[in-house]
């Protein structure tokens, strides 16, 4: 049996909870489940307890949301004094915890995404400024530790920072099958595209809506279905007001895992416009349930979308492509069946039981060694 000291910004249960709380969690619920003992040390939040047990993972919350990072080498040591863990999982999102200069256990790191330059469009400059340089530190205090990532970009991505490729490890994302899956049946009367996700600047939503509004002009019937809440929502309804396109966008705000599924199920298209990912889950979430993916052609979502069979990959920022493709999925009935079939097919490779699997592998690789 493993005992492993996990340590993330969020847990599941946080309200600001992403994709990288979502891997996080699917895949160590799996192996709290094989019979390992995982303890995540995460940030508190408005509303949390200091301790509780989520699907077999002991979550510690010590700090809160901005200060978190200053709490964790403290909290660390008071955890491992308290039990002998085998390794301690860092999980590098925004800000590196710099693990391996303190912790004298094995560190296994793992990362979906650098922010690098884009954090400025997330954050104002001095915070920007902070986890932008932050993140150049992480080849000089983590250059002997082992590294799995989500995607062959995240890969590149470390490797061209100065990390040596032989040491960084890729296990995807993943999505539960028995949840996500097709019917086809309960596709809306009317031609709709979807978004779901986080509400953040970076994820560029505007050009989603500025490519519906095109959209709309060809398909007058058309709608646009957003899931998804964040500091970033108040701005993208005054943008689709702004636009005149607001009586054709739903808002529907968070929702939870069955009312995605019935949205991803729903609609005919769902679009990405994100500047950066470290993989997408929402774009394989959407494969499972049948729904064809047009994203940005950035890193994370290049590994996720296989362009012009899944769905189409558009360059960043190009409206007019965004709408393009959208219009051509939406349009082409025999493309989108083709396309949805395939999508189906192309996530039946991610499973997080298999995911789960090779994260104890690299676990008990990194302990022999």
């Amino acid at each position: 049996m493993l005992n492993i000291l996990v340590v993330n910004w969020r847990d599941i249960r946080n309200p600001e909870a992403g994709g990288a709380e979502v891997h996080l969690h699917e895949i160590f619920k799996r192996i709290a489940g094989m019979g390992h003992r995982v303890t995540l040390l995460a940030s508190g939040f408005d509303g949390s307890v200091p301790e509780e047990t989520v699907d077999g993972i002991r979550v510690v919350r010590r700090g809160g949301k901005f200060g978190f990072n200053f709490h964790v080498p403290g909290a660390l040591g008071a955890l491992m004094k308290e039990r002998d863990f085998d390794v301690v999982v860092d999980d590098i999102n925004k800000i590196p915890f710099y693990t391996p200069v303190y912790v004298r256990k094995p560190v296994l790191a793992l990362a979906h995404h650098l922010f690098a330059e884009t954090i400025f469009l997330e954050t104002f400059f001095p915070l920007a400024t902070y986890v932008y340089l932050s993140e150049w530190l992480i080849p000089v205090f983590y250059r002997n530790t082992r590294f799995v990532v989500v995607s062959q970009s995240t890969r590149d991505e470390f490797v061209k920072r100065g990390l040596d490729a032989k040491n960084i490890g890729i296990v995807h994302n993943a999505v539960d099958h028995e949840v996500y899956r097709p019917d086809f049946g309960a596709k809306s009367g009317e031609p709709t595209i979807g978004y779901v996700g986080r509400i953040k600047k970076y994820k560029c939503i505007e050009h989603l809506l500025e490519a519906c509004a095109i959209v709309f002009e060809k398909l007058p019937e058309a709608k646009l279905v957003v899931a998804g809440s964040g500091d970033h929502l108040d701005a993208l309804v005054e943008t689709a007001a702004s636009i005149g396109i607001a009586g054709r966008t739903d808002f529907i705000g968070h929702v939870g895992e069955k009312e995605k599924v019935d949205m991803l199920q729903k609609v005919h298209v769902v679009a990405n416009p994100s500047s950066k990912e470290g993989w997408g889950v929402t774009v394989i979430e959407s494969n499972a349930c049948g729904t064809p993916v047009v994203a940005s052609n950035v890193p994370g979502l290049r590994d996720a979308v296989v362009d012009g069979e899944t769905g189409f990959l558009v360059p960043h920022g190009d409206i007019e492509a965004l709408a393009g493709k959208m219009l051509e999925v939406l349009e082409d009935d025999v493309l989108r069946r083709s396309m949805s079939e395939k999508a189906v097919e192309w996530s039946q490779r991610f499973d997080w039981e298999e995911s789960a699997r090779a994260i104890v592998g690299e676990i008990e690789e990194l302990i022999g060694q």
